[in-house]
Parts: C-alpha cells; structure tokens; sequence
C-alpha cells in the first residue's frame, strides 16, 4: 500500500542489538504478514517494515475500527461501549487523583481523541478547559456530530504554548505515532511543571500475550508501530527527562483483546475462551500489575 521502513536500530533507545521476534497478520484490513523485532538492550518491540507516516493511512480505513467510526458492529465492539461507560469514569478518576485537582477545574490535552468520548465526559462532568487532537478526519467530524467537539489535527501538538496542561492523556495511541521522540518532548513542553502525563499502552509481557502469540490483537499491524514493556516505557520517558512514578492496571482490557485474538487464531468468536483467558491474564497479573494486558504509566517531569 506504499512506502515503508526498514529500522537497523531500536525506535525506542537506538541500539542495534534488535532481532526478529515473532510474524503477525493484519487482520483487520489488508491481510498482509508483518515481522515484529524485539531491541535486547530496552525490550522494546517493534513492527518492521511499517508503512511511513504518509502511507499507513490506507491501514485504518474499516468500518470496524471502533476508534475511528464509533461502530458498535458485532459483539467485540458492542461489548467494548458497554464496557467504555465504566472506563471513561475510571480515566476521569484517575486524572483528578493525580494531577491532585478533585475540587478544581484544570486543563487538559487528550492527544489521539478518537470520536471525542473521553474529551466529552472531562469537559462534561469536570468542568475542565479541554483540547483535543486526532490525525483522522472521519474521526474528528463524528466528534463534531455527536458532542458538538471540535478537535485539531495532531501535528497542532507542536503549535501549542509551552507548560499550559495540567494533564496530558494518550489513551492506546502512542503505539501509533511515527514521530515517538519528538511527540514525548512536546508532551514535556507543553505539560505545566506539576503536570502529568497519563500514557494508556497494550503490554506484551501479559500472560494474554504469551497465550495468543502471533494472534495477540494488541498487536495489530501495522497500526501499532511499538509494542510496549514496562522497561522500555520507563527508558523511553528516562531519555527525555521524565520520570514514570506509577503504572496502573487495565483490568477489562484483558477480555477485550482476548475476545478479538479468539477471532484471530481460530476465525471466529469464542467468548468462553476469551473470558477464561483474559481471567488468566488477570490472575496472573494480580501479584505483579506490570504484567496486566494493558498498562496506564503515570508520568511526570
């Protein structure tokens, strides 16, 4: 579908001690395979030959990519809206408890909005000063349709005034940005010297991962562009002067990718399978929360 990229150095640290890891398929618009390598110095994972930030845009389009259409086609994605009622007041919860703005209103930046939902809700029910940005037009236009939003496309990110954001969300959308370094250093500007960075990112050393291998959702190439581990997070923000001060676990999203990588591995929905996966994944994680399928890292300057 165009160009792509061919990396000899980790995204992430750039070393070059990177090797092939695992081949995933596309299976959510092209069918295509594609190599995910793994870096042995930061334990980041990334997918190789990736189409280029002008290319990749052909990979998005489907009617059942739910970040972009708002579709509730099938049960994974009707499962997925009941369940976002309950995550969007959790991500607002989590936000007031650490940026320590219970009582007040404040400002916040969601970057990758998707259809607005998340922006809807801090700036319904927190009264909060809210800005969005999303790269895709369709996406930006249902959020203008169904909360009355308007969102500015991503690259505003780097027209934005410097320490103006109480908090700064990415909600599964770093693993998308072609522009990792530069975007992480805009985040540091444009954060306010108390604020924080909340960073939501799929976690391949979750028990699911291990489970579904080459099948795992969360990998979904090439749309996912890193695959992200604890380490390589806290290198990642350590390269920049940041610092993760907290991770907090993604219970439901166990469930969910496992619902999606049953449809993957076996051409069909096994909703039994899935629940008892994802309850494996959880269990698993329960004594140690950096191996929950999905991760939120808490970040600050």
């Amino acid at each position: 579908m165009g160009l792509t990229i061919t990396r000899t150095d980790c995204p992430c640290c750039g070393s070059q001690s990177i090797s092939k890891a695992l081949v995933c398929k596309d299976y959510t618009v092209s069918n295509e395979l594609f190599e995910v390598w793994q870096c042995a110095e930061c334990a980041m994972r990334f997918t190789q030959y990736v189409p280029t930030q002008e290319a990749i845009g052909p990979y998005y389009q489907s009617d059942t990519y739910i970040s972009h259409s708002d579709t509730g086609k099938g049960l994974v994605n009707k499962l997925y809206k009941i369940a976002r009622n309950y995550t969007l007041n959790w991500k607002l919860s989590l936000v007031k408890r650490h940026t320590g703005l219970n009582l007040k209103t404040g400002t916040l930046l969601d970057i990758g909005a998707g259809t607005g939902a998340f922006l809807n809700k801090v700036g319904n029910s927190a009264n909060w000063s809210v800005t969005g940005l999303e790269p895709d037009a369709g996406a930006r236009k249902v959020c203008n349709e169904n909360y009355n939003l308007r969102l500015e496309p991503s690259e505003k990110l780097f027209e934005l005034p410097s320490e103006k954001f109480d908090a700064v969300t990415m909600w599964h959308v770093m693993e998308h940005v072609h522009q990792l370094h530069e975007y992480m250093e805009q985040i540091k500007r444009v954060l306010k010297p108390n604020g924080v960075a909340f960073i939501a990112l799929p976690n391949y050393t979750s028990k699911d991962a291990t489970i579904y291998a080459e099948y795992w959702a969360a990998y979904d190439v090439p749309r996912h562009l890193y695959h992200f581990s604890p380490t390589a997070v806290r290198k990642l923000a350590a390269i920049h002067g940041l610092k993760v001060t907290a991770t907090k676990p993604m219970w439901l999203d166990a469930f969910y990718i496992s619902m999606l990588s049953e449809q993957y591995k076996n051409g069909k929905s096994n909703l039994v399978a899935a629940v008892i996966n994802g309850l494996k994944s959880n269990w698993n994680a329960w004594p140690n929360k950096d191996t929950c399928s999905s991760l939120v890292y808490i970040i600050t300057k």
